[in-house]
């Protein structure tokens, strides 16, 4: 039978999200949502939104929304790029700082997963930096890759590895190419490179409303950048889609993003409860690689990662298991509330007895 697809899309491979079963209920802690819910002030914007205004287009210029978060992060407005979830304006980057035919985007080899899906969409070359045995990144030896550019998770996904500001910074001041740092789960970490954006005009900073928000079903994300970065953003925007973010979105975002000490609190309990999964863990025989974002990244000694995945599965519980080279063994688990931590724990206590 004749393909009406592009080789493209009969060729790709895309990425594949965590799973989201509807067989019966789970406690879901494969997707790295926040257990608590968004703060009041988002969740009164929202009722109180004048639907009847759906019938205009959303803003384009976007102001409340960059105005509000230009305010949370210290910098301008013009700073601002707001997007359709924090994935939106990574795949933005690739058409806008790497050519195809260029020496390409320089990431590692355990890192998100979506990078080589965009690199490979969009013809860029990639490459790729191995991990240390212990899963840390060396900086250095990203920088040594002639790429036109880096792209660095920090936490780290799946690993959830972060790499200190003071680290940090050298690496962006060395560099004479763009640095695209993605920062989804440095709500959990404290130690965003935005301050730094004024400083340096190579870096952007991608952020998402998902994890530290508690607003992964409105899919808004922003970067922070130069000016000049940011146009680059715009303009490859404008050749697929100039309104991206709805207008419902733009204003619960911009009222959680006004509501920083609420967010502040609710993440605070995520990282207790980490550290307290962790212990819990280590204590079942699992080796826990030191997280600092709202997940944890697990093997144990005596189980595969597949046979933990499954049977936490069987037992009810999500958690999500890469069948990929150097990380087969390990099942990366959401940080939940305390109480779906210890239905976790309870069911892996039954999995090792």
């Amino acid at each position: 039978m004749k393909s009406y697809l592009s080789r493209l899309a009969r060729e790709i491979a895309p990425y594949t999200a965590g799973e989201q079963p509807a067989d019966r209920r789970y406690v879901k802690l494969n997707t790295n949502e926040n257990p608590y819910p968004p703060s009041p002030r988002a969740l009164a914007a929202y009722r109180e939104y004048d639907v009847s205004s759906l019938r205009l287009y959303p803003s384009l210029s976007m102001h409340g929304l960059r105005a509000a978060i230009a305010g949370a992060e210290g910098v301008d407005e013009e700073n601002v790029f707001c997007g359709n979830g924090s994935d939106e304006i990574l795949a933005l980057c690739f058409p806008a700082f790497f050519d195809r035919g260029g020496a390409g985007a320089a990431f590692a080899d355990v890192t998100y997963s979506f990078y080589p899906v965009f690199s490979d969409f969009f013809g860029i070359a990639k490459q790729i930096v191995p991990l240390e045995e212990d899963f840390t990144l060396d900086l250095g030896k990203l920088g040594a890759r002639r790429a036109q550019g880096a792209i660095v998770a920090n936490p780290n996904a799946p690993t959830g590895i972060g790499i200190p500001l003071a680290e940090m910074e050298p690496f962006i001041a060395q560099s004479d190419r763009i640095v695209i740092l993605d920062e989804a789960y440095m709500p959990f970490f404290g130690e965003s490179a935005v301050p730094l954006v004024k400083k340096y005009k190579n870096l952007l900073v991608v952020k998402t409303f998902s994890k530290g928000y508690s607003l992964a079903g409105m899919r808004c994300g922003y970067a922070i950048a130069d000016p000049s970065l940011i146009a680059g953003l715009e303009r490859c925007r404008d050749c697929f889609n100039s309104y991206p973010v709805d207008s419902v979105c733009q204003a619960v975002c911009a009222a959680a993003v006004a509501d920083g000490e609420y967010y502040a609190q609710q993440n605070a309990l995520v990282v207790a409860e980490r550290g307290r999964l962790f212990s819990a863990l280590v204590r079942l025989g699992f080796s826990v690689l030191p997280s600092k974002a709202n997940f944890l990244f697990a093997r144990h000694g005596s189980l595969s990662g597949r046979e933990v995945y499954e049977k936490l599965r069987a037992r009810g519980v999500l958690v999500r298991h890469f069948a990929k080279p150097r990380i087969e063994a390990f099942c990366r688990i959401t940080v939940g509330s305390r109480e779906e931590n210890d239905l976790l724990l309870a069911a892996l206590a039954d999995i090792v007895r």
